[in-house]
Formats: C-alpha cells, structure tokens, sequence
C-alpha cells in the first residue's frame, strides 16, 4: 500500500501560518518579478483567478474581491516542506519526497490504514500547522485519485476494495489522471473516454498502440498493479541552475557582473549542501523577447574547468571570464543563467596530474562562508563583488519576512 500525503495550497499556507489574519480570506502568491500567479487559496479559485494570469491585468478583481497578495518566498517554502517531510518520515521507513509539497510513503504491512492515515493528517498539522490531505491506495497512481477525492472527504481516503476503486474512478476526469498529459488527454476524450473509469475498461492492446509504455503502466496502476516503485534514493543531479528575472532591464556591465556574482556564488553553496563539484560552467545573457522594439540577443560560453571545484571564489572568477567573453554593448538583458555541469561527488574528485590545484585556500573560504550564513542567516557574509545595492534585483513589492530562516524576522512573543 502507498500513502501520499499533499500539503493544501502549500505556498498560501505557508504564508498563512505567519499571518493567521488571512485564514479564510482569498490569497494569491506571485512569479518572480511578480509577474504571475503561480499560488491560489480556495477562496481565490472561487473568486475566479485563474492560475497563471498576469498580475497587472487582474488589478481590478483583486481590488474588488480584497484578495490578499504574496511575493513568492521560496526559502521560506523550502524551510517548512523539509519539516512536514521530517514529521512524515516518523511513520515509515519508506519515504519518496515527490516535491516541495508531496511525499510518497510505503504502507506495506500497516493495519487500519484509515486511522493511521488519520494521525498522519493530524499530527503533521498538529506539529506544522501546515494542512495536508492523504489519499493511500494499493498504487502510486490510485494512490494519487485517493488523494484528490480525500479533500472532500475531511482529508483522508482509502482505497482498498475494488467496490472502493470503483467508484472513486466512476466520476474522476481522465484529464486529472497522475501521468496524462495534454495531449493523451485530447486524444481520449475526443474519443468518448472521459473517466478514469472507462480509461480503465479500454483493452489492454488498445492503451499499448495509442500511449506508449506509460499509458499502459498507468492502466495496470489502476487495476491494483504497482508498476511505479518508490524511489527512497535520489537519483544524482546532472545539472545545477541559477537564474532569475532582474526586476529591470539592464545593460550596464557593472550590474550585470554583480548579478553574474550573486549567481555564480548561490550556485556553489547549492553545491557544497549537495556535496557536488562541477566540471563545467555555462553563462548566459538572455534579452526578453516579448519586447518586440528591444534587440534581441542570447549570447552563452560553455567553460571546462581545469579542477572539479564548488568553492565560491573559483566559480565567481570563471563566471565573470565567461560574462566578458560573452557580453555585447547595446542589449538590454532581462537575465543571467549560470548552469553547472558534469557533476560529480566531492569524494570521487580527482585532479589534474598537468596543472596545480590552487583552490585549497578558496575551499576554505567557503566553508567559512557558510559556517556565518548558517549562524547568522542568508546573506550575511558575501563576496565583495555581488554588491550592495543589487539595483538589478527582482521585483519583490509584497515580500513577507523570513520567519524561519533569518534571526531578526524571528517572531517575538511580548
């Protein structure tokens, strides 16, 4: 049997946590730059903002409905996904963390699931605050129906039985199916299958012709086959990525080096938490093509790297040769990528028999670096060189603070 247990409107809930005044009251939470809607409460759904609509152009309604409206605040998410998946790694040795808000647990064994499932509910909101629903079924995919129809039925739901699994099926969208994408979804209900139900009944030859190895994994999975096992071990990363929007357009050099910094000097704490070195580093200067009257222009270099290497100083340096080799006068750039890959772990590095290795010192640097931010919080100790000012940062006009993750944001009980 598999558990999966779905935070409720993860990033309105979190922000809610905090702010216990906008409980019950519509929420939305914004893109970077806050361009766009990427989060929205019940209340919000019912309000009739869609999900994805550009902030400017819904002015009006959040006026008109008082919708309650969040900068997105992804170090703050990030703080309290990893202690809701703290909290659910207690009631199994099995764990999957499917996303910042989703978790896979393995039930194999457990008695009175239903109950079970509701302490699992109880005790994360109990401990989080954080609302979650658990749907848990013979499946990961079944698993993933339990799971949506669990919301109307006071956030726990079981399907056991084929009685169960049956009429859980009977009504739900083929569309909502876990693994049915846009396409395949097209495809179905122009050809009468609308249910998860009358997708189940399709032959077995039929699913395998028309959608591939997937489709027919899915279709097993709703039989009660498991066909998808848990991933308790992450699979290594191939690639690592910083990029976000500037809040403005900009192409004096000098911001852009400082952006290019900042960048490059996130990417290696990503990778020093990881415990990686990269073997290649990749920059990017993007323009943004929506604008028609701008130039348009995406200049990028791909750089080996001599040494496998995660320290700040290294990565900033060979981020700003590459940002000179790249950068063309006259673009106004929306935004910098800084990739790394060819990842490796820092216990496998070897080193290059032709060249020193000077980046001893600059690895100690580091580790100093994030021994004060861990103390301190973010931020606190930085590189000369990302600046101070960061006039090309996002655009970040309804930023809540961080209440988990900086000291001074802490709240204070008088």
């Amino acid at each position: 049997m598999f558990a999966l247990a779905d935070c409720n409107n993860f990033y309105a809930s979190c922000h809610r946590l905090f702010e216990p005044q906008y409980n019950g009251v519509p929420v939305i939470v914004l893109s970077n730059n806050d361009g766009c809607v990427i989060a929205r409460s019940n209340e919000a759904k019912a309000c009739g903002i869609a999900m994805g609509a550009p902030f400017f152009k819904i002015r009006e309604e959040i006026k008109k409905h008082n919708i309650a409206v969040f900068s997105s605040h992804y170090t703050l998410y990030g703080d309290i996904s990893a202690r809701v998946m703290t909290n659910l790694a207690r009631f199994t040795p099995e764990v999957e963390v499917y996303s910042i808000d989703e978790c896979f647990l393995g039930l194999s064994g457990f008695e009175n699931l239903k109950d079970y499932g509701k302490t699992i509910r109880e005790t994360v909101i109990n401990n989080t605050g954080i609302p979650i629903s658990v749907g848990i079924a013979p499946t990961k995919v079944l698993a993933k129906v339990a799971n949506k129809t669990s919301k109307k039925h006071n956030g726990v739901m079981v399907l056991e039985t084929q009685q169960q699994i049956h009429d859980a099926l009977a009504e739900y969208p083929v569309e909502d199916l876990w693994g049915i994408g846009k396409q395949f979804a097209h495809k179905l209900i122009k050809d009468g299958v609308e249910t998860a139900a009358q997708f189940r009944a399709l032959p077995i030859d039929w699913v395998q012709t028309h959608m591939t190895i997937v489709g027919a994994r899915m279709w097993r999975e709703l039989w009660g086959e498991s066909c998808i096992p848990l991933k308790t071990i992450l699979d290594p990363k191939k690639g690592m990525c910083t990029s976000r929007a500037f809040g403005k357009l900009t192409g004096d050099y000098h911001e852009l080096k400082e952006a290019t910094s900042n960048y490059a000097a996130r990417l290696a704490g990503k990778l020093r938490r990881e415990k990686l070195c990269t073997t290649i580093l990749s920059v990017k200067l993007l323009t943004n093509k929506f604008i028609a009257e701008e130039l348009q222009a995406y200049p990028s270099i791909t750089i080996p790297l001599e040494h496998p290497v995660n320290n700040t100083v290294d990565l900033i340096n060979t981020a700003l040769w590459g940002l000179k080799k790249i950068y063309l006068r006259g673009y106004q750039y929306q935004k910098v990528e800084v990739n790394a890959t060819g990842l490796i772990p820092e216990s496998e590095v070897q080193l290059n028999i032709f060249s020193e290795f000077k980046g001893k010192k600059y690895d100690q640097v580091s580790r100093v670096l994030d021994q004060l931010n861990l103390h301190y919080g973010a931020g606190t100790l930085r590189m000369a060189g990302e600046g101070k000012n960061q006039k090309w940062s996002m655009k970040r006009e309804f930023l809540r603070p961080h209440y988990t993750t900086n000291w001074n944001d802490i709240i204070k009980v008088k």
